[in-house]
């Protein structure tokens, strides 16, 4: 039988303390408000470990999910490509009132509703998926190289991922590039060439702003990118224009090809759209239009995925918008 030990609590006021002291079991510990409560903990406790299915839950109990994000942050995070959008992400989920509950607190209602708060502040419903994939990744860390046992097991897994829109179809239309070059070059900067050179490989804004002349091949019109968004290394054909940009660049003393970040390359990019008057624009949406322009050229579904990194033809689908109209030459 637990033993229970009525304690001073907090203010003077009575609290009960269960003991349960098994063999080759580490001694439990818990205080609550009631002896009813502590009898209940006991019980439950006591009949894990006669059916010997007992895991202690203490370190569960004791670890915040601030704490956890932050090990995460220290241990694994360094590891990580996009260590700035991750940061962000702990910090915000740490200052959460989620960050202040433990472990074993988290429940799938808990995480639930974490979604559901981050949904009506706003955020899209992508940025929520991603915050629960972070939660996801932080508690099976926990469980399986921590050794932290989990009362739950992982809550994500229980619980709804956002829904994701349909995706974006947006291209440049109509005299729409045009504008939108000749406004960067009045903005100046490297981001007037960036913009081509997107169009031209359908590369990633951060695989843009790592190019490094070292990877470039000039004589087999290729570039090599060793560190990509899915972790295998490719290689881009150049064509014409794109080597025709590069030949335009002064050769920078750290090697780099550019020499701007990737979230100045975004911001440049707003502020390009907005004095060209173009709305709903993205710099990714550049990427959609290289890869649909790929397809346009003739080139099938293999070529243009080695050239574009897609792993799976249905992600391919997702980057690639045809016009109808562009497609009827081709029926003949």
């Amino acid at each position: 039988m637990a033993s229970l030990i009525p304690r001073k609590g907090p203010h003077g006021r009575r609290v009960w303390q269960a003991h349960i002291r098994r063999r080759g079991y580490p001694t439990q510990v818990r205080t609550f408000d009631t002896k009813a409560e502590a009898e209940a903990w006991a019980a439950v406790i006591e009949s894990e470990i006669a059916r010997g299915v007992f895991v202690s839950r203490v370190e569960a109990e004791q670890t915040t999910l601030a704490d956890a994000l932050d090990r995460y942050r220290r241990e694994v995070l360094p590891a990580k490509r996009s260590q700035r959008q991750i940061e962000t992400m702990i910090r915000q989920m740490s200052v959460d009132r989620i960050g202040s509950l433990s472990l074993a607190a988290c429940t799938s209602s808990v995480i639930a509703d974490y979604r559901d708060r981050r949904l009506k502040k706003g955020v899209a419903a992508q940025t929520a998926k991603h915050d629960l994939a972070l939660l996801s990744r932080v508690f099976n860390l926990a469980a399986k190289e921590w050794g932290i046992a989990l009362p739950f097991g992982n809550p994500v897994s229980l619980v709804k991922m956002p829904r994701i829109a349909n995706a974006r179809d947006r291209r440049l239309v109509d005299d729409e590039e045009t504008r939108l070059l000749a406004a960067a070059a009045t903005y100046g900067g490297e981001i007037g060439p960036i913009i081509t050179w997107a169009i031209e490989t359908a590369m990633r804004r951060g695989e843009i702003a790592a190019m490094r002349w070292e990877h470039l091949d000039r004589k087999a019109r290729v570039l090599l990118i060793p560190e990509t968004k899915t972790g295998t290394p490719r290689r881009v054909p150049l064509s014409t224009a794109a080597l025709g940009i590069l030949d335009t660049l002064p050769r920078r003393l750290d090697g780099k090809v550019w020499g701007i970040r990737p979230d100045s390359i975004s911001q440049a990019f707003e502020r390009v759209c907005k004095a060209a008057g173009i709305e709903g624009l993205t710099f990714h949406d550049l990427r959609h239009e290289a890869t649909s322009r790929l397809f346009e050229k003739g080139l099938n579904p293999m070529q243009v995925a080695a050239i574009t990194g897609h792993k799976t033809l249905q992600m391919l689908k997702r980057y690639t918008h045809l016009r109808a109209e562009d497609v009827v030459g081709m029926l003949g």
